[in-house]
């Protein structure tokens, strides 16, 4: 099992690059202390190992941007974490609400062996159950043409491909609503802070 140094590194490494996933700014220090519920301080001495480490780049009072490797090392935890969570929704009947916080402690634990099954006995999935791009063991990533619900014209409808798991309980509601991924949705079908949560590709 990692250390809980490494499995830190794993877990800022992840975070790092799920800000900029589905969009283009990169993180903030402070961005990133509130991610992960930590200190400034801790984190900007993480921020120097990862920089010492060739993960990151950061210029002082800049933002932190992964190099090659921390980008490698970012997207092999995301595939970790997205299949687990894809592996206890259909697995072991798991809520799309309840499996980020199960998934955040088994990434660190399961070996590439087991790891690897589990993606077969899913049938290699391409999407978590949130429709977050699962990436595939050498690293390639398949991004779908999505914007977010909240940045349709009045009238304008899209389908629903992705839903930020971010806050539980906004995914409650949405499903409260009937709607989830592949739903067809327009604009102001969903409150503000739901549809800030929703992407949409074009019906």
């Amino acid at each position: 099992m990692p250390t809980a140094d490494r499995r830190a590194v794993e877990d800022y490494l992840k975070v790092i690059y799920g800000h900029t996933e589905w969009q283009p700014d990169p993180i903030t220090p402070s961005q990133l202390a509130g991610r992960l519920g930590l200190a400034p301080s801790t984190v900007t001495e993480m921020v120097k190992k990862l920089v010492a480490a060739g993960q990151v780049a950061h210029a002082p009072y800049g933002a932190i941007e992964l190099t090659a490797a921390g980008r490698e090392e970012a997207l092999r935890m995301v595939r970790r974490h997205r299949l687990v969570e894809t592996w206890l929704v259909s697995q072991y009947g798991y809520g799309w609400d309840e499996v980020h916080d199960e998934a955040e402690v088994l990434e660190h634990a399961l070996s590439d062996r087991l790891l690897d099954a589990i993606d077969a006995q899913l049938g290699r999935p391409l999407t978590d159950p949130h429709g977050d791009p699962i990436p595939a063991s050498d690293g390639s990533v398949r991004m779908p043409a999505a914007r977010l619900l909240g940045e349709l014209a009045t009238g304008e409808r899209g389908r629903v491909v992705r839903i930020s798991d971010r806050d539980p309980e906004v995914l409650r509601d949405i499903a409260a609503r009937g709607l989830g991924l592949g739903s067809e949705v327009g604009a102001g079908d969903l409150p503000a802070g739901a549809a800030g949560a929703v992407w949409v590709t074009a019906l």
